[in-house]
C-alpha cells in the first residue's frame, strides 16, 4: 500500500511541476483536454479489444494523467481538487454498495444492478436513463439504455422472445425499402439495429466489441486481398467481383489457420 501511495504522490508532484513550468501544460483548460481524453479512452478500448495487457497498462496511465490534470486545473480556481474527486468517489461507492458496507442482502449481480439504479434515483436522478451520456456513440448508448431499463423490470420474460421482435423489425424495414421512403427506411433500420443490440445484451454479447472485432477481421481480409492482387501485378479496379471473391475466400481460410 505504501508503494501505491508513493507512486500516486509522485504523479501529483510531476503534475504540479508540469503545470508550473511547461508552456503546453500551462495553456491547457478543461475544455481543451476534452477531445484528448476521448481519444485516450478509444485507445484504451482498442487495447482491450486486442487483449494487449501492456497497452492496457499504458493507456490506463494516460487516462489517469487526464484525471489528475482536470483536478489540478480545477484546484487553481478552488473549485475542487484530487482529494475531493477521490473522496466523492469513495462516498458514492459506499452508498451504492449497501450489500458490502451495510446490512442489505442480495442474491446475485442482477439484484445489485437493480439496487444501484434505485439508489441513483435517491441521489437526485429524475430518471433511470438520466445517467446515459448524450455524447455516447449510438451503438454504445443503445446498449446502455437497454441495460438500465432492465433494472426497472422493463425486459423480456424469456430472452428468445427478442427474435420475434427482430423479425418484426426486419419485415417492417423490408416494407419501407419496397416503398423507397428514405425517412421511414432510416427509422425502421434504426429500430432493427436497436432490437439487435437488445438481442446482444440478452445473450451477454457486447455489440460494440462484436462489431469492432468484425471490423478488424474485415480489414485484415481486405488487406490480404490487396496484397495478393499487387503480387500478381494487378489492380482491384481491373478485377471482376468473382475474381475478388476467390481471393477473399482464400483470406478467410488464411484467418482460420
Amino acid at each position: 500500500m505504501n508503494d501505491k501511495l508513493k507512486a500516486f504522490e509522485r504523479l501529483l508532484n510531476i503534475m504540479d511541476e508540469l503545470r508550473e513550468k511547461c508552456p503546453w501544460d500551462q495553456k491547457q483548460t478543461i475544455e481543451s483536454l476534452r477531445h484528448l481524453t476521448i481519444e485516450e479512452t478509444y485507445e484504451l478500448a482498442d487495447a482491450i479489444v486486442e487483449n494487449d495487457l501492456s497497452d492496457i497498462r499504458k493507456e490506463l496511465g494516460d487516462i489517469l494523467l487526464h484525471i489528475v490534470f482536470y483536478a489540478k486545473i480545477a484546484s487553481e480556481t478552488n473549485e475542487f481538487d484530487i482529494t475531493d474527486v477521490i473522496n466523492g468517489l469513495c462516498e458514492k461507492l459506499i452508498f451504492r454498495h449497501p450489500h458490502v458496507f451495510g446490512e442489505v442482502t442480495v442474491k446475485d449481480d442482477e439484484e445489485v444492478k437493480t439496487n444501484w439504479e434505485s439508489l441513483k434515483l435517491k441521489e437526485g436522478n429524475k430518471s433511470i436513463l438520466a445517467g446515459v451520456p448524450k455524447s455516447l456513440p449510438a451503438l454504445v448508448k443503445a446498449h446502455r439504455i437497454q441495460d438500465k431499463v432492465r433494472s426497472a423490470g422493463f425486459d423480456w420474460e424469456k430472452r428468445y422472445q427478442i427474435w420475434d421482435k427482430v423479425k418484426e423489425e426486419f419485415n417492417e424495414l423490408q416494407t419501407e425499402i419496397e416503398r423507397m421512403d428514405q425517412e421511414k427506411m432510416e427509422a425502421e433500420f434504426g429500430d432493427l439495429m436497436f432490437s439487435m443490440v437488445n438481442a446482444a445484451r440478452l445473450y451477454d454479447i457486447d455489440p460494440e466489441m462484436a462489431l469492432e472485432r468484425t471490423n478488424k477481421k474485415f480489414i485484415k481480409r481486405f488487406n490480404y486481398l490487396e496484397e495478393q492482387t499487387i503480387k500478381k501485378g494487378r489492380s482491384l479496379h481491373d478485377m471482376s467481383l468473382d475474381e475478388m471473391n476467390e481471393v477473399w475466400e482464400m483470406a478467410k481460410k488464411f484467418d482460420k489457420e
